[in-house]
């Protein structure tokens, strides 16, 4: 009776101490009892917990007549818990939104006729299936596995290349420097359509000149000449860009401020989209990437209804087979099937952070390359039923009409179009709507990239000042802008997509595809994505991420240093210098990477060959895998 007395209060202790610890573990872990089936378990923030099984039924195995229990202890990270999209529409419609941009607009399409029209889809499916696609969905399994943006993910995969992060990040920000200046020009477009007569349809304004020539389809007695000037190109080159105000790139003139104006309203609407992160930016993407297909799709009906479509479409899909015979068309299937899709930007690793761990990232990355692909091919449908409209008006060739490409087919060939149909006001201001939204999504997504590799990178120091940090980042790119938004601007925004971007994205991505491929290893990024999803990547697919992505990638790159492009904007031919300065802007960026392995060795400690050994091991993620930690006691009573 004696000993019973202590046992008995210390039991009463007990249970009082383990109803303490249960309420103090809801925030830092769990208790779960063997008697708790596995399909009670509740899920933390949106992520899936599942306990491992083999340890508990080891364990249960070495108890004997229920003498002892086993006690499992699930705890989660102290850290405050990743956020995650309202609902996977959200996640899609972002990287539909982000893949479908401007591009797919202007450039397939002039990029499909130029390389034998229907015969350019072949190279452009087979570069989509063996090197655009497999990068896709390289870029979606990481950033959902290991729960990082793209500087901070690479400690957990190769430390020594986590200069590629810090490289992704200054393009990004080279992106938002001139791209989001081709939206404020649409803006422009857009407030100047609010009126009965589009002031792109006259040659009384004071920016036309004598060569203006106003040609619509009512006026029979106008013949067009080749010294001829449509008052669409005079609006958008003398009023819009207002570019015979500067020379060239050596004396750019005055910030515009009517385009400084159209810019901050644009990154005004970037940051109260993106300032509270990824559950506010997915609420956004519902108008600005549905609204965009709405608009294509009235397009479309209206340019087949118009006289010539049917030209504009057979100069489009007429296949020229003895195209496929030259390199060049294999080099720009290449390089539109990598843009167009984005890996590289670090755009996807963000996005896919987000996701709950097991969600069927490979199910995403072929519904999103699918819908990119057939959006691209779409567009230009509703180019060119435009093209051969204006081609049978002007009795020209389409190829005459369709010689320019670039924002020009956008803002001088399709305004001009839309001048000339019933309602222009209507559809002038639809498309310029479109062409803003289209441009967004693509901003918000880049944004967003660089926002999550910082905020991840500097948690401790960004996380609690998201807001400050966003609207900083934003502050910096409309700073970098605007040299875009002086009289020779498009001379710089030209400057910056052929050269700061282009190649040094194809050079990083290469490198991303070798760290993982190699020295990652593609049997334990198959193992991760398993571990995901619940089957391994097929033969295919490690085929594509060894050997066949880094040749694709080595063409592309092989490619443009071996015949650089010679350009050229209106009448300007960019001088030899420039191209020297394209060239330090493009390795400003690219830097990062050998710069960082240099710094990576010189500070670890060791031996030589134990800091290069250090460089290429990866640290076990504390947040890749579901969010819980087990921890197993046996023999616990």
């Amino acid at each position: 009776m004696e000993m019973k007395q202590p046992v008995t209060m210390n039991r009463e202790y007990e249970e009082k101490q383990e109803k303490q610890d249960s309420q103090e573990s809801q925030e830092n872990g769990r208790l779960v009892a063997d008697s708790v089936p596995e399909k009670e378990q509740k899920s933390v923030n949106g992520y899936p917990s599942t306990s491992p099984q083999s340890p508990r039924e080891d364990a249960g195995a070495g108890t004997e007549g229920g003498t002892f229990k086993t006690l499992v202890v699930q705890q989660t990270s102290l850290d405050p818990p990743r956020e995650t999209w309202s609902k996977k529409v959200d996640f899609l419609l972002s990287v539909i939104g982000y893949a479908v941009d401007l591009g797919n607009v202007w450039r397939f399409p002039y990029i499909c006729y130029q390389n034998g029209g229907g015969a350019f889809l072949l190279p452009y499916m087979l570069m989509a299936m063996f090197g655009g696609v497999p990068l896709f969905y390289m870029e979606l399994a990481l950033g959902q596995f290991h729960r990082s943006g793209c500087i901070s993910i690479w400690k957990h995969i190769c430390p020594i290349f986590k200069g590629i992060g810090f490289a992704i990040c200054i393009i990004a920000l080279y992106i938002a420097f001139y791209y989001n200046t081709i939206m404020a020009w649409a803006l422009y477009y857009l407030l100047s359509s609010f009126r009965a007569t589009l002031p792109w349809t006259t040659c009384n304004n004071w920016w036309n000149t004598p060569n203006c020539t106003r040609y619509l389809s009512t006026d029979l007695n106008v013949s067009w000449t080749e010294s001829s000037i449509s008052p669409a190109e005079e609006f958008y080159i003398r009023q819009v860009l207002q570019v015979h105000r500067s020379p060239g790139l050596h004396q750019l003139g005055w910030v515009s401020w009517q385009l400084a104006l159209c810019l901050l309203f644009i990154f005004t609407i970037v940051y109260f989209s993106i300032w509270k992160g990824v559950k506010t930016s997915g609420k956004v993407v519902w108008v600005t990437a549905t609204f965009p297909y709405l608009v294509l799709f009235v397009l479309l009906i209206r340019g087949a209804t118009l006289p010539g479509a049917w030209r504009g479409v057979v100069f489009y899909l007429k296949p020229d087979w003895n195209k496929l015979l030259s390199t060049t068309v294999w080099l720009d299937a290449a390089a539109q099937i990598f843009f167009s899709l984005g890996p590289g930007f670090g755009v996807l690793l963000a996005f896919a952070s987000y996701n709950p761990f097991h969600n069927n990232c490979y199910k995403d990355a072929l519904i999103t390359s699918s819908v990119n692909c057939l959006t691209s091919f779409l567009s230009g449908f509703v180019i060119f039923t435009v093209l051969g409209y204006m081609a049978e008006m002007r009795q020209q060739g389409v190829e005459t009409v369709a010689k320019d490409a670039g924002p020009s087919l956008l803002f001088i060939i399709y305004a001009e179009a839309i001048a000339n149909m019933p309602a222009a006001t209507f559809f002038a201001i639809i498309f310029f709507l479109m062409i803003i939204m289209l441009g967004l999504d693509s901003t918000f997504a880049g944004l967003e990239g660089v926002i999550t590799a910082m905020l991840d990178e500097f948690p401790h120091l960004l996380v609690k000042r998201r807001e400050w940090f966003v609207l900083g980042l934003v502050c910096v790119c409309y700073l970098g802008a605007l040299s875009t938004l002086t009289y020779g601007g498009a001379f710089v925004v030209k400057l910056f997509e052929e050269y700061a971007t282009g190649p040094a994205v194809i050079t990083v991505v290469f490198l991303e595809v070798i760290a993982v491929s190699w020295f990652y290893g593609t049997t334990r990024f198959c193992n991760d994505v398993q571990l995901m999803i619940g089957f391994s990547p097929g033969l295919f697919w490690r085929v594509c991420w060894v050997a066949i992505c880094p040749c694709f990638l080595l063409f592309i790159i092989g490619s443009f240093l071996a015949f650089p492009p010679e350009v050229r904007l209106f009448d300007y031919l960019y001088p030899f210098w420039t191209t020297v300065l394209g060239y330090c802007i493009g390795c400003s960026s690219f830097i990062c990477v050998p710069s960082y392995m240099v710094y990576y060795l010189l500070t670890t400690k060791g031996t030589f060959k134990q800091r290069l050994l250090k460089s290429i091991t990866p640290i076990p993620s504390g947040t890749s895998g579901p969010p819980t930690d087990t921890i197993v006691f046996t023999n616990a009573v």
